[in-house]
Formats: structure tokens, C-alpha cells, sequence
């Protein structure tokens, strides 16, 4: 089994997460992570699912995504045919700032994006792997909350999705 990236764009109608989640439900196939924002094209929304399959399981997800009528095109791709990052959010409470924190925050390329009375909240950006281990070690610090994003990515192949809408 391998990690993949399936990117679906789509027109932006009511329910269209569901039918698409559906399918990977009904393939016994969970959804590791999920993002829809727009695409670059007016009326045109990308849905960015990682998944952990078998290629051939994949394979069958895309083609019976792309039998959904809102679906334009389904792409699938592996973690070296993408670009990616996630976005971690780790709320810290102002207690717990000192040094070694700073080192931290340092260390991992994150930042201090809100200062608040009673907390910080750090942001950084990465794979899920580096995202995971910045809030291993932010434990130490009585972390308060952390959330982190789906996968938001682009494909290394430059095949755009004007050439499918062209058509």
C-alpha cells in the first residue's frame, strides 16, 4: 500500500463532498485527509483527498469519480509526482514561553502568528510527518490545541485541467 493524492476538480454544486467521500467509503478505502478550495478557473473547485490504497484501488476510486456528473476531471497521483504541504495550527499557553521554546519554534521554521493574553498559537507549514513531530515535542509545553490541514498540492506533471475543459 502507498500514499496517494487524488485531486478531482469540480463545479461547486450541494453535495458533491458526498457523493465523492461515498465512493471511497463503498471501496472500504478511508480518507486520510481532505481539502476544496477553488481552483484557478471561474466556477472550477479542486478537492484534494490522501488516501493510503493499493494503485489499483485508486485507479478504480478516479474512474468512478469521474461518473459522477458534476466530476470534470480525476487525477490520481503519488507523493512524488506532488507538491504539498499541510498547515499546523498549535495554540501554546503563555506559561510555557521560554527559551527552549523559542529554540523550538526556530528549529521547525514555524512562526508566532497571535499573541494573546493567556496563549500563543505557533503556525507551520510541512508534510504531516514534520507537522507531527513539531507537536511530539510541543507536549512538553502543555500544548492546549492543535489543528492541522489536508494536503494542499499540485502535480509536478504539467497536464492543466484547461485542456480537459477546453475539450
Amino acid at each position: 500500500m502507498n500514499r496517494y493524492t487524488v485531486s478531482l476538480f469540480t463545479e461547486n454544486f450541494i453535495g458533491i463532498l458526498n457523493r465523492v467521500t461515498l465512493i471511497f467509503t463503498r471501496r472500504g478505502v478511508n480518507i486520510d485527509a481532505l481539502t476544496a478550495s477553488e481552483s484557478k478557473e471561474d466556477g472550477v473547485h479542486r478537492i484534494t483527498i490522501e488516501v493510503t490504497t493499493t494503485e489499483d484501488q485508486v485507479l478504480q476510486i478516479v474512474k468512478q469519480t469521474e461518473k459522477i456528473i458534476d466530476v470534470i476531471k480525476s487525477f490520481y497521483y503519488k507523493d512524488d509526482e506532488v507538491v504539498y504541504q499541510e498547515i499546523a495550527l498549535y495554540k501554546i499557553p503563555i506559561s510555557s514561553l521560554d527559551p527552549g521554546l523559542e529554540k523550538v519554534i526556530r528549529q521547525y521554521n514555524a512562526r508566532i502568528i497571535s499573541a494573546e493574553k493567556e496563549f500563543v498559537v505557533i503556525e507551520m507549514t510541512g508534510h504531516k510527518e514534520d507537522t507531527k513531530a513539531l507537536l511530539e515535542i510541543l507536549k512538553d509545553f502543555n500544548i492546549l490545541e492543535f489543528a492541522r490541514s489536508g494536503r494542499v498540492a499540485v502535480a509536478k506533471p504539467m497536464g492543466t485541467i484547461e485542456q480537459y475543459l477546453n475539450n
